[in-house]
């Protein structure tokens, strides 16, 4: 889906801070690994870990996007997006993905969660 919207599709990763903060411990998988986990995907061209924060403006500006596609499980708004990249000149369309379906047995805690019940008891 997102890689029709474009010639080139680059994901960027949420740092580990920022994941920290967000789920308030750390990333079972660090950024690193999430990363090369999508590297692999044949749609994606570059995949980037984004700097500490909510918006990874910096990298952002570095990437030059002509248009960003949030997650639909981002939990920021599209407009306010819109509003921070025009204040800092740039003029990007955001857009918002629609769940294609909700995957919740790859969620890493429900893996654990599942070699737990299967394993430990």
């Amino acid at each position: 889906m997102a890689k029709e919207l474009g010639d080139e599709l680059i994901v960027i990763v949420a740092h580990d801070e920022t994941v920290k903060r967000r789920k308030g411990r750390p990333p079972i998988n660090p950024a690193e690994d999430r990363a090369e986990v999508l590297r692999a995907i044949k749609y994606v061209d570059d995949v980037v870990i984004g700097e500490p924060g909510e918006v990874s403006l910096e990298t952002i500006k570095r990437l030059k996007p002509d248009i960003i596609a949030l997650g639909p499980d981002q939990d920021f708004s599209c407009e306010d997006l819109k509003k921070k990249l025009k204040k800092e000149g740039l003029n990007v369309e955001v857009i918002r993905l629609p769940y294609l379906y909700k995957a919740d047995r790859a969620k890493t805690s429900k893996i654990i969660q599942r070699i737990i019940e299967t394993f430990c008891d």
